[in-house]
């Protein structure tokens, strides 16, 4: 009876939560997307009249953010698996800044492109699609970013109630996933742009 009773316990530390699982099919619907977008832009590349121009500079500072904005999420992340409170609410707090700098560096990095000359739809200039491209999957990256600001956001208030902690690290555990992919996604952008482009 024991050894049964044992058994089960073991399947059920071992099954995924059903909400992780989602998190995880969220993420490679969202792989599949930008491996989509991404090919479309090295096809469109490959047929000619293609504009090349030098990345604005604040992408590069968002890249920067957004790695830093990792490490902060680890922190609260090891915090909550020891209890240490005031060091969860101080990492989620600092993520949440990081990454709302990060959303102010991609549109000051558009701001610089509008300042080039370039726009997302421009008429008259038919090979700047390169241009299109660029806001077209920043912009798309940057909805998945809002959304895990809004988790983290989220999550600050739940930590702030005393929710967050090493027995209630499910939602911690998600956002920490999903947080470090959409920087990984971030990353894996900036130097497709930086090296395609």
């Amino acid at each position: 009876m024991n050894i049964a009773a044992e058994g089960k316990e073991e399947v059920q530390s071992n099954a995924v939560h059903p909400k992780k699982f989602i998190v995880w099919l969220m993420i490679i619907a969202i792989i599949m997307l930008f491996a989509g977008l991404t090919s479309a832009y090295i096809v469109r590349m490959g047929e000619g009249n293609w504009y090349q121009f030098e990345l604005p500079v604040q992408f590069l500072y968002s890249t920067i953010t957004i790695l830093l904005s990792s490490l902060t999420m680890i922190w609260a992340y090891r915090a909550a698996k020891k209890d240490e409170i005031k060091q969860v609410n101080m990492g989620l707090l600092l993520t949440f800044i990081l990454g709302l700098g990060f959303c102010y560096l991609q549109f000051a990095g558009w701001k610089a492109m509008v300042s080039m000359n370039l726009y997302f739809s421009d008429v008259l200039h038919g090979d700047r699609i390169s241009a299109s491209f660029i806001y077209a999957l920043s912009g798309l990256h940057l909805a998945h970013i809002i959304g895990g600001i809004i988790f983290i956001f989220i999550l600050i208030i739940k930590s702030l109630q005393l929710k967050v902690h090493k027995k209630s690290l499910l939602s911690i555990n998600m956002c920490n996933t999903y947080w470090h992919f959409v920087g990984i996604l971030w990353v894996y952008l900036y130097l497709f742009f930086y090296f395609a482009h």
